[in-house]
């Protein structure tokens, strides 16, 4: 038996010798392993009872689509995963170093350039895992972990899986640390989706810890820290400057006055450095984009070189070989290649097809945006400047196009009458009209007929048999009411197709036997029905 594993721990998981137990958390088991070409894993073994559960392996394997969308420079690199093994397993890179939460253990509270260098970090990672569409959901001290070349964050894109698994999440059982969760996550009732605000909620909680050695809304048990999280300001005394005012808005109540991780990205760069921090801040422009992945690693073709490896906890047996150092040199690099990598949040990500459980692989369209750099204000709602709003798909995922809904295996156009009870037709009415309203990453699909003074919104409803249809609804961010949309392919006049998902409820499909549009989680079915976004003018 290898050091390190306990009885009845695996020596195999598909390809990977098993080396060592890493650790354990709520989700399951981490071991290092070995790859077949002799590279050491990280490998996350899920918690055994989830096996046989196929609504789990169904939002395992679309959670881990999506995070496989997410830029390796300063995350997890997801290498590989088996949610069909049992138990299902997620590999990734390995690297040795402590966790924030050790080194805050060991060394106590940070210095100002570490603590700024730190928020910088962390601030570029959820610029990258939310321009993926994915949201961590269990950001904490333990999953920043602190590597020679920089930090890494860990164990995001999974979480939504075990939480989203309708009999693993009883009544106040969720995923996360309840130090670092935002106030709406206590808010189960609502029905309304967590959205990338409540990682900026954690950053906020995870840069005040390691400013002060504790944690800004402390209670004396779980219950009392929730209590603080949803009514009392947060305790910052000892944190001081610009950064006090960031992590201030970050831990704000309401989500909709949260910074984005860009804006936050965007203050921390143009915010005064700290004493010893590296010099005067650098802006996302610089110096050029091939100068600035040069010096990341990558080549003059804008290619990157593979990251270090990178871990999934953060126990004993890592060093912290002049990581301090490290991160003030390395914190100004990350963040500009963040924004040359990503041009701001990517409302259209990498294009994979939708997960046969009914979530989105990679929860988007399948590009990058190159002509726009969209900026969210306060609403959640990018706006993008006229003057760069030149690609059409790009105007149309943000609001400003109108649109048809075309259904490519049928040749035909959803619309919604008056009546609220979607239908389909020839795209020529003016209930057919339609306008994508950004929520996040995501979507709500808007109805432009002026027929239609209350539930203007495409919603997913249940009847009394668990038959799901869309039908009108209040334009509120719900469950029922925010889908995502990914790119499939192309249609036969050449656009671009997409599937439309709801997260919770499945994927929009066209049923040839009942003639009507519904909603289904698709299991092992195949994907039967796309849309074109086809352009009607500006919204």
């Amino acid at each position: 038996m290898n050091d390190g594993l306990r009885p009845g721990d695996p020596v195999r998981l598909g390809a990977y010798d098993v080396l060592g137990r890493l650790g354990d958390g709520g989700m399951g088991t981490v071991f290092l392993a070995r790859s077949p070409q002799g590279r050491r894993v990280a490998v996350k073994v899920v918690r055994p009872e989830l096996s046989h559960d196929e609504e789990f392996r169904g939002r395992f394997r679309s959670e881990v689509n999506r995070a496989r969308q997410v830029p390796p420079f300063c995350t997890a690199e997801v290498l590989d995963a088996d949610p069909d093994h049992h138990p299902p397993y997620l590999v990734v890179e390995y690297v040795e170093g402590p966790s924030l939460a050790q080194v805050i253990r060991e060394q106590g509270p940070l210095g100002a350039a570490q603590l700024h260098s730190i928020a910088v970090g962390v601030a570029t990672a959820l610029t990258a895992i939310h321009g993926a569409g994915v949201i961590h959901r269990d950001l904490k001290p333990a999953n920043v972990l602190v590597a020679p070349g920089g930090i890494k964050v860990i164990d995001f894109g999974i979480a939504r899986a075990f939480e989203a698994t309708s009999q693993h999440t009883r009544t106040n059982q969720m995923v996360g640390t309840v130090s670092y969760m935002a106030p709406e996550r206590f808010d189960t009732a609502s029905g309304r989706p967590v959205g990338p605000a409540a990682d900026i909620f954690a950053w906020g909680a995870v840069v005040a810890h390691a400013a002060t050695g504790r944690n800004p809304f402390g209670g004396d048990s779980a219950t009392a820290t929730a209590m603080r999280i949803l009514t009392q300001p947060p305790d910052l005394a000892g944190l001081g400057g610009p950064l006090r005012e960031l992590v201030s808005r970050a831990l704000e109540k309401d989500p909709a006055a949260r910074p984005t991780a860009r804006e936050l990205l965007d203050g921390l760069l143009t915010a005064e450095r700290p004493e010893g921090a590296g010099g005067p801040a650098q802006r996302p422009d610089a110096m050029p984009a091939a100068s600035v992945l040069r010096a990341s690693g990558g080549d003059d073709q804008g290619r990157q070189s593979p990251p270090p490896s990178v871990s999934t906890t953060g126990r004993a047996g890592w060093h912290r070989r002049g990581w301090l150092t490290a991160l003030g040199a390395s914190a100004a690099v990350i963040a500009v290649v963040v924004s040359a990598f990503l041009v701001g949040p990517r409302l259209l990500r990498g294009g994979s097809k939708p997960d046969r459980a009914g979530s989105t692989a990679a929860g988007g369209p399948g590009t990058s945006a190159p002509a726009a750099t969209p900026s969210t204000v306060a609403s959640g709602k990018p706006s993008v400047s006229p003057s760069k709003s030149t690609d059409p798909t790009q105007a149309i995922l943000t609001g400003q196009r109108r649109i048809l809904l075309h259904a490519v295996e049928i040749d035909r156009d959803l619309k919604l009458p008056f009546h609220g009870e979607l239908e389909v037709g020839d795209g020529t009415g003016k209930d057919a009209v339609f306008v994508l309203e950004p929520v996040g990453v995501d979507f709500m699909i808007k109805s432009m007929n002026p027929d239609i003074a209350h539930r203007p919104c495409l919603g997913v409803k249940i009847d009394s048999q668990g038959y799901a249809s869309l039908v009108g609804a209040e334009c509120y961010a719900t469950a029922a009411t925010v889908f995502a949309i990914s790119r499939e392919g192309k249609d036969d006049k050449g656009r671009t197709s997409y599937a439309i998902v709801s997260d919770e409820y499945g994927v929009v499909q066209w049923s040839p036997t009942k003639k009507a549009i519904y909603v289904e989680h698709l299991g092992d079915a195949p994907l039967d029905t796309t849309f074109s976004l086809v352009d009607r003018g500006a919204a």
